[in-house]
């Protein structure tokens, strides 16, 4: 009797390749923490995770020029890793989206001038807060960098997440991007303790969370008899009337997805973690976590829940006024700057929602909708968000006292007089973040909204125009106490950083300028992205 024959699976490596090469470099990254001697692990980490980002960078332009109109004029793309992966124009427009991001995050993760030569990061995770051979490890340059690894497996599973054609795909990608986010929540030098509360919180209702996701894909396999985004859909297609399975499935999957983007009520672990996080994970967690999670967003409700939309976009619209209500009123309360900071981003994860209940895409509405569709439009706003939100954490590590970062909001009093080019840079990332014109955060905005009023959501823009009003209340506030106020005792103290840091600054400031001047380019790259395959 002849054995069965055994045909192996097809991998399309080049097109592919920017999530391997992340996902290899990862995998150096923990080969170098275990052989090199570890005086050279610093510089040879460093090294390591620029290059490949710069490389898997290049790779994504690569297949994004070589990307081919499928046969079925269902867009531009293929799904790849038989049926796991699609990798069309809104995956390479995010895979580049979360590569730049992750790339200025390295940046601020090498820093180490901010502290006379040691990391923000424990030289020894392993040991107790506290102990001699804690210090010895970060004062005598032996400290470990598996900070690295971690952040590229982060990123590797942050660029499949967005990418999943499957359910399973998808749980799989949630999982390799948030547990090595909980470890790097636990990692900072200065206040460990707080660091490593944030890092619990953030794991167990992570875990939670992920839970609900999980129960979500059983039921919608349930339902649907596939775990396929494309057959998902064409089993919502062919539903008559109203299926509770389906409902039920779609809401747990619902939960899982906005507990990544912050969205309220699954908001509650944000301030915490984002205070007790080493900055630098704080401002990697911010831009390229909302980054790849409404990515995944995206293509799970528009390609495998299209067809019931009038089912869950009620709840959208719920979450999203729920979600700017909350960022924006409860952020007037914060007096850390970090934490105000996370509200800020509630809030934005607000804004980005009412874009996305526009529900359109060209392929939706036989051509594009008052020069705009939905999904470009938060493509867009998620690119300016990110570079703002990267841009002010970095000036948060550079307003310090005795203990450290100085975020207690009355330390930054008279920081005008101090620095006025740091205050003015943290001002205007400020005046960004509110929608002020000839700011990114204006055209983004006005990207959302439009989308938002093209697909009916009128009353919905209604109420994000005033709570972006409200919001900028905030925004204005700490402008008043940086320039107008002053300090009391010791004045704050802006240390010199080194390269690193004011680079990432410099590309911050100019990015959120630009695009705020010049949109044009980049919303004709997201309008170039076309639409999920299927």
């Amino acid at each position: 009797m002849n054995p069965p024959e055994f045909t192996s699976p097809s991998i399309e490596y080049s097109l592919l390749a920017p999530l391997l090469i992340v996902f290899g470099v990862a995998l150096l990254g923990v080969l170098v923490e275990a052989f090199a001697p570890r005086q050279l692990r610093y510089i040879s980490q460093t090294s390591l995770a620029v290059v490949g980002l710069l490389t898997a960078l290049v790779m994504t332009v690569v297949v994004a020029l070589d990307l081919t109109p499928r046969g079925d004029s269902a867009g531009f793309g293929q799904i790849v890793a038989q049926g796991a992966i699609a990798v069309d124009g809104p995956t390479l427009f995010l895979w580049g989206t979360i590569l730049v991001m992750g790339l200025i995050s390295a940046l601020l993760f090498a820093e180490r001038q901010l502290e006379g030569g040691i990391t923000a990061f424990a030289g020894q995770a392993a040991a107790l807060p506290g102990t001699q051979a804690e210090r010895e490890a970060s004062t005598q340059g032996l400290e470990h960098t598996e900070v690295f690894p971690l952040m590229m497996f982060a990123l590797a599973g942050m660029m499949l997440f967005p990418a999943s054609n499957d359910l399973l795909t998808m749980f799989v990608a949630l999982e390799v991007l948030s547990l090595p986010l909980y470890l790097l929540c636990g990692l900072a030098r200065r206040r460990r303790l707080l660091s490593q509360e944030a890092a619990l919180k953030y794991f167990m209702l992570g875990a939670f969370s992920s839970g609900f996701f999980l129960y979500g894909v059983a039921l919608v396999y349930g339902f649907a008899g596939s775990m396929r985004l494309a057959d998902i859909s064409e089993a919502v297609a062919g539903t008559v009337g109203t299926d509770w399975l389906l409902l039920a499935g779609i809401g747990m999957l619902a939960v899982g997805m906005l507990f990544k983007i912050g969205a309220a009520p699954f908001h509650a672990w944000t301030p915490d973690v984002y205070q007790g996080a080493p900055t630098a994970v704080t401002a990697f967690m911010a831009s390229c976590t909302k980054i790849a999670a409404f990515g995944a967003l995206l293509r799970l409700f528009y390609v495998g829940f299209g067809g019931a939309r009038w089912d869950w976009t009620p709840m959208i619209w719920v979450i999203a006024i729920l979600t700017m209500l909350v960022g924006c009123v409860l952020a007037i309360a914060q007096s850390d700057i970090k934490r105000m900071l996370a509200y800020s981003s509630i809030a934005h994860a607000g804004f980005l929602l009412t874009g996305f209940v526009g529900v359109h895409q060209v392929s939706d509405t036989g051509g594009v909708l008052s020069g705009i569709t939905s999904l470009q439009a938060v493509l867009f706003y998620l690119v300016t968000y990110g570079f703002m939100t990267i841009g002010a954490f970095a000036v948060v590590t550079v307003v310090r006292d005795a203990s450290g970062e100085a975020t207690h909001l009355s330390r930054w009093a008279g920081l005008g007089k101090e620095s006025p080019l740091v205050a003015g840079v943290f001002a205007f990332f400020l005046l960004g973040m509110a929608g002020i014109p000839l700011t990114s955060g204006f055209t983004g905005k006005w990207a959302v909204f439009t989308a938002a009023v093209s697909g009916g959501a009128w009353p919905l823009v209604v109420i994000a125009v005033l709570l972006s009003a409200v919001a900028a209340f905030l925004y204005v506030r700490v402008i008043v106490v940086m320039y107008f106020s002053e300090p009391v005792g010791e004045g704050p103290t802006v240390v010199m950083p080194s390269l690193l840091t004011t680079v990432v600054i410099a590309i911050g400031f100019a990015a959120t300028a630009a695009l705020g001047i010049v949109p044009g380019p980049v919303l004709d790259l997201a309008a170039t992205a076309g639409q999920f395959v299927r």
